[in-house]
């Protein structure tokens, strides 16, 4: 088949393989142009928020241009997921892996090598090896597309030496057309894939970042346990994931919440494979399951219905939290994002840059995206502003996350960030948090007695206010950069430039007060996502309409009628339909093939094999 060269049949095409195969009306913003780029052969670096619909931008080219794509994806489970979900829309899709038997894995081959498979899914480590490779060669590979390419890049959050290999990809294949795709990249990571993937002849299309639908909130660590078991409870019977830095707060988290009546499984890199991949798999497939993790988990995970994701501890970077809590809300409907967060996760994230190597230049960078990440943090005002100020964009202030919807003020502090600069200057800038606010409360302990303390003139100059406040005024201070932590001593607290200014009263200090976060209700949760909407995102109800009761009770009857269809063929729930589908049959209520043939997510091989047995479920209900 020769590659088209005329880009007006593209338009055609392109739109007749989107309704008849995947069934959808339009495209969504941004996918058009990558689409069309790829039709005409160039490389292509796409970055496009999670939720956006980045696999179709080489689906649908893959089918168009004819021949084998490939596609390079970084798990085991996805890759099967997407080729079901391919499969079910009646593409000829396939996957090669480990997770399969030498057998089937042969039989895939031979089907791919007459022509049979018109997307082969591998991972980087089955791709790259000399045999496939030359296998491939004879082949008439037309595009390949690498999915998580921020991998590829030595800042990326989530680093996989084995993606270093792809580079070799483009003199290997030079006519084929390629693709990289990824939710998470600043501007650096961006020009590291493209020089590295594309020798920097490449287009990059930057969609945008926001995830509008996702409540963004960041809370003080306090008591974390009731913190986290609070809004779990605000949560009950969804799916969510809640992320702790360790394996053994992993193991001990899940207990915990299995305690408290959650369906909660764990998942970290110190788990047996097969325990790893069962506990995953129950995730994807079953609702209302509560995966807690470590980072090890996530990437590449393509569940629709992620409702929450909790973070008990700081993350490593932005990017990091970012790709983290895109988990959530993948189908347009309103989710949350809380961090926990406190003092000693930052000393924490400062010794793991110091102690993981990589050169002072490596250091530098992370210590800087550190930065980045604890001005979120602590950002007087919408905490939307400065995430995607980071990735380079401008906003105004979202409305759907915990300052927009925080009414209390910033405090003038400058008074109190002044005692306590004191009392860090006054005891020799060499002693942690905890020590500096016993000094300012004027406490009479061993510690404060064996070095004198108790006779500076900063003992007990504040002590009207609680040790909590005086906790959350230095972290505000450490996070705003008036004070730096000694990584290679016991984190003890110095003044920076800026709190020397700051002591000398050249500069003004304002903080927020902590405060304990109030139940939200799902009226308030519905508010923050019409705001959404109206701050240029999809919004929940862009993808969910408003359902009568009686909608729900049959909206109800078809995603039991879809539970039992996807455990019958193997599969997660949205792989039949989605959300979105199942709420448009709702409404809709077609009583014909035709009609059927309507529905969001209704293309014309799940028309044949579904049509028939949701049209009798919803005339039953309708009787």
């Amino acid at each position: 088949m020769e590659m088209p060269v005329s880009k007006p049949d593209f338009a055609d095409e392109k739109h007749r393989i989107l309704a008849q195969v995947f069934g959808f009306e339009g495209f969504r913003p941004g996918q058009v142009e990558v689409i069309d780029a790829l039709m005409l052969g160039e490389s292509v670096l796409a970055v496009m928020p999670t939720g956006a619909g980045k696999s179709l931008c080489f689906q649908v080219p893959a089918l168009a241009l004819g021949g084998l794509t490939i596609v390079v994806s970084p798990l085991l489970a996805l890759m099967q997921d997407q080729v079901s979900a391919l499969q079910l829309a009646g593409v000829r899709a396939e996957t090669i892996n480990s997770a399969r038997d030498r057998a089937e894995n042969v039989a895939v081959w031979r089907r791919v090598a007459a022509g049979e498979v018109s997307l082969l899914y591998l991972s980087p480590e089955r791709l790259m090896t000399e045999r496939m490779l030359d296998a491939l060669a004879r082949l008439p590979v037309r595009l390949i597309a690498v999915d998580e390419a921020h991998c590829i890049s030595q800042w990326g959050p989530a680093f996989r030496p084995e993606y270093s290999d792809l580079v070799r990809l483009r003199g290997l294949f030079p006519d084929a057309a390629m693709v990289a795709l990824t939710a998470t990249a600043d501007a650096i990571t961006r020009r590291d894939i493209a020089a590295k993937l594309f020798g920097e002849k490449a287009r990059i299309f930057v969609q945008g970042f926001d995830r509008p639908n996702i409540h963004l909130a960041v809370t003080f660590k306090a008591e974390w346990k009731q913190q986290m078991l609070a809004f779990l409870a605000r949560h009950a019977g969804e799916s969510g994931i809640v992320y702790c830095l360790s394996r053994k707060k992993t193991e001990e988290t899940a207990a915990l919440l299995l305690d408290h009546g959650v369906a909660a499984l764990p998942y970290h890199a110190g788990m047996e494979k097969w325990q790893r991949d069962g506990n995953q798999d129950s995730f994807m497939r079953e609702e209302g399951v509560v995966m807690v993790a470590t980072i090890a988990f996530g990437m590449g995970i393509d569940k629709p219905d992620v409702r929450f994701v909790l973070h008990t501890d700081l993350p490593g970077s932005m990017e990091a939290y970012y790709q983290e809590f895109g988990r959530a809300g993948r189908d347009g409907a309103p989710a949350q994002a809380l961090m926990l967060y406190g003092l000693g996760d930052i000393r924490m994230r400062r010794q793991f840059i110091e102690q993981e190597g990589g050169g002072e230049e490596r250091r530098r960078q992370e210590h800087k995206r550190l930065d980045a990440l604890l001005a979120y943090c602590e950002a007087p005002q919408c905490r939307r502003q400065p995430l995607l100020a980071y990735f380079g964009e401008e906003a105004e202030p979202c409305g759907n996350c915990d300052l927009c919807l925080d009414t209390t003020p910033a405090v003038e502090g400058t008074d109190l960030a002044q005692l306590a600069l004191a009392a860090i200057r006054d005891t020799g800038q060499r002693f942690g948090a905890a020590h500096i606010v016993d000094v300012l409360c004027g406490a009479n302990n061993e510690k404060v007695r064996k070095f004198g303390h108790e006779r500076l003139d900063s003992h007990g100059a504040g002590k009207a206010r609680r040790k909590p406040e005086w906790q959350s005024i230095l972290r505000q201070l450490l996070a705003g950069g008036y004070l730096q932590l000694d990584m290679e001593g016991f984190g003890g607290m110095a003044l920076d430039a800026r709190g020397q200014a700051l002591l000398r009263g050249e500069e003004d200090f304002f903080y927020r007060p902590d405060a304990t976060p109030q139940p939200r209700g799902g009226g308030g949760q519905q508010r923050a996502a019409t705001r959404a909407g109206a701050h240029g995102g999809t919004a929940a109800r862009a993808d969910a309409p408003d359902l009568s009761e009686r909608d729900q009770d049959l909206l109800g009857a078809l995603k039991a009628l879809r539970s039992r269809l996807s455990k019958a063929r193997g599969v997660p729930a949205y792989v039949v339909f989605s959300d979105r589908s199942l709420a448009d049959m709702a409404l809709q209520r077609p009583t014909s093939v035709d009609e059927f043939a309507a529905v969001h997510g209704v293309g014309q091989a799940k028309l044949k094999k579904f049509a028939n047995t949701f049209l009798a479920a919803i005339a039953e209900h309708g009787q």
